[in-house]
């Protein structure tokens, strides 16, 4: 299915009312789900997220923006977010079966349908710019609103669709931002103290753009000195005590001691390198793809650092909260916990879990479901608000209502026992190489983390992580193994009245047959990964573990053999010779090896028991 994500923001953050009608106006569309709605009455703002089908979304972020357009007055608005319009940005993302050419198409259809249809200004950012100068959103937005009307009248910044005039209605409705973007996390570090200027002092130190470099500021206190300057033939570094009588001089330096050009940064700030005198120094924060600024949030009675992650895989989340809890450390102020707005990806998470439990010297081959549980509680996510996984989290697995891991075991295996031909053997097969996955990890995971298990930790921990991998692989097999058979019932069922139908009833049977042959020629090679599991397991793991890491072997060598034997059934009625003598040949191959594994460790478990 193809799946694209827009995070639409309203500069309306305080009437209920008006964003239950834009909201409205976004549901109003078929195939376009409203996720979140993040109310915000300090920053009056509100950010939506839709998820729904390209063509759904397109007109859903259409409808919401001419809805915000007529119930949003920007002459009448403040609020201590930046923003430019009544809906301020406007940002696609790829999730499932799009690319960002995709997206980049969508922003700029939209784009411009708003511009001629709405006479609203658009500005495209990120992916979908017209030039590199507009990619940056802050660059885009920089004078807000209140500097508009100059603005669109400025020959370098032209709207890219709708009006370059001020009127009436852009008055009112302001200008929107449009654009193709990878996935933003919004996410926010909640301090124990209302004092703004703290969390905008670590929001400068942690931001990718940096800050003005100051000098004679009481310790722990950045904020409070004094600007640093250029002068006239006097360049000092923002970094240490450096100082050059010529710019080019500073440049070297900081590209030599400080490992950054100082180029890029003036001009993101829209210096004249040949002309400083007067100007602020700046240094660059600590994280690229991070954005952050500081704010009040009066219903928290706290201030947070307010962040967008715009590549959460190089900047994490965990980076951010750690050094934030650094920083604020220095600031004689504490980190209680933080929060997502909107929408975080599922890997996200998994990745922010794995780092604590490593750090805690915990094993990571868990189910994803504690490692997550592990992100949540060490981030601090429930600490100004509840944390819904289901409703915060994009990308989780989704786990069929008929799938077998959703019944109950009695009642699986009461649906085995009955005379259908599924489930079957080759779902026990998966389902059996499944359980022996999962005694991996039990054995790994109880022979590391304990006091004098380095050696052991480096070996097993890793072998934890891989079996978890094949418990769900091996788990999602036992459902295609059901359903690849169902489908060649199905096609084996079609009707054969004459020459074209025989030829399709044979194409699909053909097809069907191929499919039932490769699914549990899946399960045996998976099965024969945990046999490889269970050999390091054995010979590594605690010899109180010897017996599961058997029991671990055995059910493997079930997989193997049980897909093996699934595989030659189901090839009886495949007419292709070539296949058939390929997988025959795979799977004398998997069967040699699998006996070799499971010999291994059953020699290996008569050994530590004698």
């Amino acid at each position: 299915m193809k799946l694209v994500e827009c995070v639409p923001n309203f500069s309306e953050g305080k009437d209920s009312k008006v964003i239950e009608v834009i909201t409205k106006s976004i549901e109003s569309v078929d195939g376009a789900e409203v996720r979140d709605v993040d109310m915000g009455s300090d920053t009056n703002r509100t950010v939506v997220t839709i998820i729904g089908t390209p063509k759904a979304i397109k007109e859903a972020a259409f409808r919401a923006i001419r809805t915000a357009a007529e119930h949003i007055n920007m002459a009448k608005h403040s609020g201590s977010h930046p923003r430019m319009g009544a809906t301020d940005v406007c940002p696609f993302i790829p999730v499932e079966g799009v690319t960002m050419d995709d997206c980049v198409a969508i922003a700029r259809e939209v784009g411009e349908r708003v511009g001629e249809e709405l006479g609203i200004p658009v500005y495209l950012y990120e992916e979908a710019a017209t030039s590199e100068d507009r990619r940056n959103l802050a660059q885009v937005r920089a004078g807000e609103y209140e500097g508009l009307a100059d603005k669109i009248t400025d020959p370098n910044w032209k709207p890219d669709f709708g009006p370059w005039e001020w009127n009436n209605k852009i008055a009112g409705a302001g200008a929107t931002i449009i654009g193709a973007r990878e996935f933003l996390i919004a996410y926010n570090i909640n301090l124990n103290t209302r004092n703004a200027k703290i969390a905008w002092d670590i929001a400068f130190d942690l931001r990718d753009r940096g800050r003005s470099a100051r000098t004679g500021y009481p310790a722990g206190h950045y904020w409070k000195g004094e600007i640093l300057r250029y002068g006239d033939s006097r360049f000092p570094c923002g970094e240490c005590d450096y100082l050059s009588n010529d710019f080019k001089g500073a440049r070297d330096h900081t590209l030599k001691e400080h490992g950054y050009d100082i180029i890029p940064l003036l001009e993101f700030y829209g210096y004249d390198t040949g002309n400083l005198a007067g100007k602020p120094v700046k240094k660059p924060g600590k994280f690229k793809h991070c954005k952050a600024i500081g704010w009040y949030v009066e219903d928290y009675k706290c201030a947070q650092v307010s962040i967008n992650l715009t590549n959460y895989r190089q900047t994490t989340m965990h980076d951010v909260f750690e050094e934030s809890k650094r920083l604020a450390e220095g600031l004689g102020v504490s980190v209680t916990g933080s929060e997502v707005v909107g929408l975080a990806p599922y890997q996200a998470l998994l990745d922010s879990g794995r780092y604590y439990l490593k750090r805690q010297s915990q094993p990571t081959g868990i189910p994803n479901k504690d490692i997550v549980h592990t992100a949540v509680k060490s981030l601090g996510l429930n600490d100004v608000a509840p944390f819904h996984l289901e409703k915060s989290v994009i990308g989780t697995p989704l786990v069929r209502s008929d799938s077998f891991r959703s019944m109950d075991m009695s009642i699986f295996i009461d649906e085995l026992s009955r005379n259908s031909a599924t489930p079957g053997g080759g779902s026990v097969a998966a389902i059996a190489g499944s359980m022996g996955a999962a005694l991996a990890s039990m054995v790994c995971n109880i022979s590391t983390g304990g006091r004098g298990t380095e050696k052991e930790d480096e070996v097993l921990m890793p072998i934890a992580e891989k079996a978890q991998v094949l418990m769900d692989e091996l788990l999602q097999n036992a459902d295609e193994d059901s359903r690849a058979f169902d489908d060649y019932m199905t096609a084996k069922r079609l009707p054969s009245g004459n020459k074209r139908e025989v030829e399709l009833r044979k194409k699909a049977m053909d097809t069907g047959l191929k499919n039932a042959v490769e699914v549990p020629l899946r399960t045996a090679r998976l099965g024969l990964e945990v046999i490889d599991l269970s050999v390091i397991a054995v010979d590594n793991g605690k010899t109180s573990t010897a017996s599961d890491a058997l029991v671990c072997a055995l059910m493997a060598y079930s997989a193997v053999l049980g897909g093996i034997a699934n595989v030659k059934i189901n090839l009886g009625e495949v007419n292709d010779v070539a296949f058939c003598q390929d997988m025959l040949a795979e799977c004398g191959l998997l069967e040699k090896k699998a006996i070799e594994g499971s010999d291994h460790v059953k020699d290996r478990v008569d050994e530590l028991l004698r």
